[in-house]
């Protein structure tokens, strides 16, 4: 996670706004100041916390009144009974501010994020954005994310990642990858930019538009895509597919640390393994058109090949270096 957006304890977050709340609104007594110092120094982070509630306030209060003037919130009604001070003071600025939380930003889940996410070989990691976004990455992926207030751009330099993207109309999600881009507002879909394999773009729901790149660097038409599209996009051209649910279920089936194939060539099936657990695997020509078929743990690679020697009739060595390869096997 950035340094400079961190995720805190959400308890440590109610804490603190109404510690700020009860420093706007009234005089702290002896054992209030007790109590806060107490709990200053129970984690460094909690100061943090406070400073940023604290400065939120100052920040909020002169915006509530234009916001209120201009009808764009409503303020919560006075309470039945008499709050303390801080008391209200706290009721009203969380109901105020969750209204216009696209407008005023809490501290600590500003909207704006910087980084760069790279996940090693054989391992799958996921993270929720600053703007609820939340990203499932395969091994071998390299994500740069920069959202700010006004935009929401990922580049997906390699590898695969399937986005649940957070709605917000007004700011567009968009994932740039060297072979082509998809645009959303909110949706779940998955995109695979690997090299030496095609784009492709699997929607699991709601709709995207595609822009797969085309030869020479240039940009190929649009493509809207719906819940159960899959688009490719490679040398050959641009294919989209409507996929039945179970194909659908097995094309992000690397989310549960899986993959399927069904009548794939083996040399396609051997560069999936190769690439989730950063090893090279050699394959000659006369096996690497053997057909694969089956569900198979990504993790497991020596079961996968312990299968092909037996099912595909293919003879697999290792070179001193580590290095696999892969051949058919001579006629008896």
């Amino acid at each position: 996670m950035n340094p400079n957006h961190p995720t805190y304890d959400p308890a440590d977050d109610e804490q603190a706004a109404l510690w700020a709340a009860r420093l706007e609104g009234a005089l702290l007594t002896a054992a209030d100041r007790s109590a806060l110092d107490a709990w200053l120094a129970g984690d460094p982070v909690h100061r943090d916390l406070l400073t940023q509630y604290c400065q939120f306030s100052a920040d909020l209060e002169p915006k509530l009144a234009v916001l209120v003037a201009a009808d764009a919130v409503d303020l919560p009604p006075a309470p039945a009974r008499r709050l303390p001070r801080w008391g209200a003071w706290a009721a009203g600025v969380t109901l105020a501010a969750a209204a216009v939380a696209t407008v005023v930003l809490w501290p600590g889940r500003d909207l704006a994020q910087h980084e760069n996410r790279a996940t090693p070989v054989a391992q799958r990691q996921a993270l929720t954005l600053a703007d609820g976004t939340r990203v499932e990455l395969n091994a071998q992926t390299n994500l740069q994310i920069d959202l700010t207030a006004r935009s929401r751009h990922v580049l997906l330099a390699a590898g695969e990642a399937f986005f649940t993207v957070s709605k917000d109309p007004s700011r567009p999600f968009i994932v740039e990858t060297p072979a082509g881009s998809v645009r959303v507002t909110g949706t779940r879909f998955n995109v695979r930019a690997e090299a030496g394999a095609p784009f492709e773009v699997t929607v699991l729901e709601g709709s995207v538009q595609a822009h797969p790149g085309g030869p020479n660097g240039q940009s190929a038409a649009p493509r809207s895509l719906r819940a159960g599209d899959q688009l490719t996009a490679g040398p050959a051209g641009v294919a989209v597919r409507q996929l039945a649910p179970s194909a659908l279920e097995d094309a992000l089936a690397w989310r549960q640390g899986q993959v399927v194939f069904d009548g794939v060539p083996l040399s396609d099936a051997l560069a999936r393994f190769a690439r989730f657990h950063g090893c090279g695997i050699h394959v000659t020509p006369d096996a690497a058109g053997r057909l694969v078929g089956g569900r198979y743990s990504l993790d497991d690679l020596d079961g996968f090949l312990n299968f092909i020697a037996e099912g595909l009739k293919v003879r697999v060595t290792r070179d001193l270096n580590g290095t696999i390869q892969v051949s058919a096997r001579p006629a008896p």
